[in-house]
């Protein structure tokens, strides 16, 4: 008996494996790697697919949404040219930060996420995007088109985070992040991520 159509023999990388998403890059699909609930980083391993321990949290922060990857988007050239200072993208999957109403308490899920905005995040000279996003259908937070319609301290929240999370008292930072961009350039960065993914593993 043939397998249906949409069955996966195997299990599919979630960064190659996985479509961008039903309508990108308006919605697209977002892989969870960590959530609020995380005091461990974890991150794709990009050989295999599964997740992997990247480090403990190095500071008392938790992420305060859920955050994760777009599949089949890759921070190259074209996502490096869209952010000033940046000699190239950082050569990861394009991140994306998730808001949820009801508490999403595990990793290695997928959804599917409006954009809505982003922080332009330069980390060590390249571009480190974050984009913003709301779960789509949320009772709360569904029917948020733009980055302008998220409660400033939750954005600033996330800013804090991304600004400190790898950093240690004492040491320099190397990250800055930008004024917040809407939704317009959001899209743009998924457009550009998708080119850079088509330009660097094929279509």
């Amino acid at each position: 008996m043939p397998f249906p159509k949409a069955f996966y023999r195997w299990r599919p990388h979630p960064w190659h494996g996985l479509e961008v998403g039903p309508d990108p890059p308006r919605v697209v699909n977002a892989y969870i790697e960590i959530t609020p609930f995380d005091l461990v980083k974890y991150e794709i391993d990009k050989a295999t697919g599964y997740l992997k321990v990247d480090r403990p949290q190095r500071t008392s922060s938790l992420p305060p949404t859920l955050y994760g990857i777009i599949p089949r988007t890759f921070c190259g050239e074209r996502v490096g040219r869209l952010m000033p200072d940046a000699s190239f993208g950082d050569r990861d999957p394009l991140d994306v930060c998730v808001l949820s109403e009801r508490p999403i308490a595990r990793a290695e899920v997928i959804l599917k996420a409006k954009v809505v905005g982003g922080l332009p995040m330069l980390d060590g000279g390249e571009a480190d995007d974050k984009i913003l996003a709301v779960l789509e259908g949320d009772n709360l937070w569904g029917g948020v088109e733009d980055v302008a319609g998220l409660p400033r301290p939750l954005v600033d929240r996330l800013r804090h985070y991304f600004l400190t999370y790898k950093v240690l008292p004492g040491e320099p930072s190397h990250v800055s992040i930008g004024e917040t961009y809407g939704r317009e350039r959001a899209e743009e960065v998924v457009r550009a991520a998708v080119a850079d993914y088509e330009h660097e593993y094929g279509s």
